[in-house]
């Protein structure tokens, strides 16, 4: 049978819609295994043209559908029939599990990978995101992934370490790795839906060193806590109050900033004075009983028209984003207002302070919703600890209260 052309398409189409019969035009020869055939059929309305990849097998016939003629054009269809189907037919093996054999680009492999964090609902997907797409452009978005070599990764990172921008190439160098290695074995993942394989032999950064990582031991004291948490109830200078809010929120609830700075109204429980997220950073749920302290000042807040309790100042429709605590704290300390402190040594601080109160760490292990890696724990027991949990945050606001009003009472003397 002679290979089909662009006109003997369009006369059978004007058959089959006069005939009102199906009929299945093949592209070329290949009975014997396999060949391109697009099945026209006679619909009330309109006639369907569906390209086919037609597969004998076991003496039995297999179709795949490739595309719809003419969104899919004859040379397109050939060359999807040829790249994905044609081997996988010499080879005796069936089209159902025929994939894409294009190899995937460097833009392919980061919007692949910041997918799969979105769809695992990963938080710091955003981050992510934009950290590869300044890469990208870098390396070549319409590169094949599986030609970046490791010296090119290294050539992008140095400079940004010479800079002095160390923690920024060691992110840089772990967004890299990431990817890659999320490339490689979406190859072999079943689970994911895109067709599209990468092929990687290896990954590029794997034999980049890291930044020996710099354990905190900072935290305040119960004169900083107190010069921190009264400078922010009334800063000497303009600070967006939605800011200092979120920081003093943080200080009593001690969890992490970038759920406090996201905190939504859905998400808060004025009666029982809960705040309950559904996912956070170690995939589980979380709900915590705050202090009637930090209970009062939520419920102070009127929250924007988007629900949000810090709105950004710049884009009222997000929150604020925790970078921007962090800077903002960050040009207070470098005036000397306040004691030098990050959003990190805030949570070291409350872990703490709140073991001074008398508050056993099995509860403020859970107060933080910190991982707890034991095997009864990670398995067996079920216990929403909310009664301890409870108790907990009730020492802890005497606690606070006490401190706020001793040291206030040692200013007036």
């Amino acid at each position: 049978m002679p290979s089909l052309t662009d006109i003997a398409i369009r006369h059978a189409l004007k058959r089959v819609e006069m005939s009102q019969k199906q009929e299945n035009l093949a592209d070329g020869e290949g009975r014997g295994t396999g060949r391109l055939v697009l099945v026209l059929k006679p619909m009330p309305k309109r006639v369907t043209a569906d390209w086919m990849a037609q597969q004998w097998r076991n003496g039995k016939r297999t179709k795949r559908k490739l595309g719809a003629y003419p969104s899919m054009s004859l040379a397109q269809a050939r060359e999807i029939f040829k790249r994905d189907f044609a081997d996988v037919i010499q080879k005796g093996r069936s089209i159902k599990i025929a994939t894409d054999r294009r190899p995937g680009t460097v833009a392919d492999l980061f919007e692949g990978y910041v997918a799969s964090l979105k769809a695992a609902d990963k938080p710091s997907w955003k981050e992510t995101e934009k950290g590869l797409n300044k890469i990208a452009g870098t390396l070549g978005r319409d590169r094949l992934a599986r030609e970046i070599e490791s010296e090119e990764i290294i050539e992008l990172i140095r400079p940004i370490y010479e800079r002095g921008a160390k923690s920024m190439a060691d992110h840089v160098r772990s967004y890299i790795h990431a990817a890659f290695s999320w490339g490689m074995k979406s190859d072999n993942d079943y689970r994911q839906q895109s067709a599209r394989r990468f092929r990687i032999p290896f990954n590029p950064a794997t034999g980049i060193p890291t930044e020996p990582k710099v354990k905190g031991t900072r935290w305040l004291d119960e004169d900083e806590f107190v010069q921190l948490y009264r400078w922010l109830e009334c800063p000497d200078t303009p600070v967006h109050p939605p800011y200092t809010r979120a920081v003093r929120i943080l200080m009593l609830t001690g969890q992490r900033v970038e759920e406090i700075a996201s905190l939504h109204i859905d998400q808060w429980d004025a009666k029982e004075k809960i705040i309950d997220w559904s996912t956070t950073k170690n995939d589980q749920p979380h709900a915590v009983p705050v202090p009637n302290l930090a209970a009062e000042l939520i419920s102070s807040i009127n929250v924007n028209e988007y629900g949000w309790f810090f709105p950004s100042a710049k884009d009222p429709s997000k929150p604020v984003r925790h970078g921007t605590l962090y800077s903002f704290m960050w040009r207070q300390r470098d005036r000397g207002v306040i004691p030098y402190v990050t959003n990190r040594d805030l949570r070291r601080t409350f872990k703490t302070l709140t073991g001074k109160a008398g508050i056993p760490k099995e509860v403020r292990d859970r107060l933080q919703n910190h991982a707890l890696q034991d095997v009864s724990s990670k398995h067996y027991d079920r216990w929403n600890y909310m009664a301890e949990k409870r108790a907990g945050m009730a020492k802890w606001d005497k606690f606070v209260r006490a401190m706020l009003a001793k040291k206030r009472l040692k200013a007036a003397a």
